[in-house]
């Protein structure tokens, strides 16, 4: 697995796909009222795939942001309609806010990895 920090191992890019799948979430969630918006969300799975392999092949999608090229922007889909709305916008609120929460929590499991990463080499550093 050549994209594994060595110091931080998977979690730094975990962090970096979980914040880019709640600015889509988020996204998705600004436009519930737009007429013919069509709902995304990130394919964790597939992007840390991504971004553990780099010399995989490019993504079928552009970067839209200062995002580490490819990962969760390459694994960016479409969200299966379950509701169908007159105006054709694929956004269910509440669908939405779970699964934000959802990678909201990752996020901070992921933070807390780090964290705890960072104390155990403060205290071997001083001795503590």
């Amino acid at each position: 697995m050549s994209g594994t920090d060595p110091l931080f191992g998977i979690h730094a890019q975990a962090l970096q796909i979980q914040r880019r799948r709640m600015e889509v979430l988020a996204g998705n969630l600004a436009n519930a009222d737009t007429p013919g918006f069509q709902a995304r969300d990130v394919d964790f799975r597939a992007a840390l795939e991504q971004a553990m392999n780099p010399q995989a092949a490019a993504p079928a999608t552009p970067a839209s942001s200062n995002f580490v090229p490819g990962a969760a922007d390459a694994a960016l889909k479409f969200r299966v309609n379950l509701q169908p709305a007159v105006d054709g916008n694929t956004v269910d609120v509440q669908t939405e806010q779970a699964a934000f929460m959802d990678a909201s929590l990752r996020y901070q499991a992921a933070l807390g990895f780090v964290d705890g990463r960072i104390k155990s080499l403060l205290t071997a550093i001083t001795g503590e």
